[in-house]
């Protein structure tokens, strides 16, 4: 890890740490972006990290720019700072302006379309996407338009588009929207679905490896300080299995975000973005297991905080993505390799 990559960790850590309070987290739940949150992100530079100094930006490499969305996964940050971050080195890449405010960004899919067509200088899109995030709440949206040479990166403003609102399993927004010759600015650019595809999976593993990160803290305190038949619960051997098996679930969750986010500022088509998403949805769904087997019936309520994470858990590791569909599309990549090529693949990751 770079001195800079360092730096900017420890800093967004301790701003998650100071604003990501209990009480806004509770909040949270009912799916509103707090002002005083967002303004403490754009005022460090966050927002923006992804963006070159030449367009406003903080100038962050991508890998250094992801590599903070563990400490975001870790805290449960309740604002659009990923999806701002990536919709802004999407548009600083294909040489469109990056507005001020929060953005989201979206890409169709299997049963969904977006199209466009030229008027004047600039585009009208029409289309319908599903469960987009904080659709209805940033100031703009970016989504990719398929067409005949490459494909287009457009925005969208928030006025140029219907938003019905809806929400994940932890409370997070994810809108329906909707589009009917909308004016956008649009670009050529060089990513297709898949590499976007690539791109919010690897956000959503770094995320995970930081929640798991959270539920592991969580959970050793929680063991230390439960009292049972006299002792507390971490000193029963049962316990400490557990625990031992949420640590190295953690730990291969942290691993696996790292390889992802190293590679997607080499190669979004490497092998290690979709390995890095599996791994971590597996580990999402045994992590969260473990640590609500550790807290027993308290973590299951609204007044401790561990719901917080495990429900982002479960909630992420569907988004960009499952275990199953990466998967899938590991095995074809191997396949067309061919078995002359498979090792090759896979030391080249």
């Amino acid at each position: 890890m770079s001195e800079a990559r360092d730096m900017l960790v420890e800093t967004a850590g301790r701003l998650f740490q100071d604003y990501c309070t209990p009480q806004l987290l509770k909040a949270s739940n009912e799916g509103a972006l707090s002002p005083k949150l967002w303004s403490a992100l754009v005022d460090a530079g966050l927002t923006k990290a992804l963006v070159a100094e030449r367009a406003g930006g903080a100038g962050v490499d991508l890998a250094d720019g992801l590599a903070l969305l563990i400490e975001a996964g870790r805290f449960s940050v309740p604002a659009p700072l990923t999806e701002t971050m990536i919709a802004g080195w999407l548009l600083d890449r294909a040489g469109l302006p990056v507005p001020d405010g929060s953005l989201t960004f979206a890409i169709a899919s299997h049963d969904q379309s977006v199209t466009g067509k030229r008027d004047g200088e600039g585009w009208r899109l029409d289309g319908k996407l599903g469960r987009v995030p904080w659709a209805k709440d940033v100031a703009g949206l970016i989504v990719l338009v398929p067409a005949r040479d490459k494909p287009l990166i457009a925005y969208l403003t928030r006025d140029s588009y219907r938003a019905t609102t809806g929400h994940n399993l932890a409370g997070e927004p994810r809108d329906d929207v909707e589009f009917v010759a909308a004016p956008a600015k649009a670009a050529a650019t060089d990513l297709d679905a898949e590499d976007w595809h690539a791109l919010g999976a690897t956000a959503r593993a770094a995320q995970m490896a930081g929640a798991m990160q959270r539920l592991l803290a969580l959970s050793v305190q929680y063991a230390q300080e439960r009292v049972q038949f006299g002792r507390p619960i971490g000193k029963f051997q049962v316990v400490q299995q557990n625990l031992a098996a949420l640590a190295g679930q953690a730990a291969a969750a942290t691993a696996a975000a790292d390889g992802a986010i190293e590679a997607a500022g080499r190669d979004l088509r490497s092998p290690l973005i979709a390995a890095g998403k599996i791994r971590c949805g597996e580990a999402a769904g045994i992590g969260a297991a473990i640590a609500h087997q550790v807290h027993g019936a308290i973590g299951f309520t609204q007044e401790h905080s561990l719901h917080y994470s495990t429900r982002r858990l479960w909630s992420w590791r569907d988004e960009f993505g499952n275990e199953a569909e990466w998967s899938q599309r590991l095995g074809a990549r191997a396949a067309q390799a061919g078995a002359d090529q498979l090792w090759t693949m896979i030391t080249a990751a």
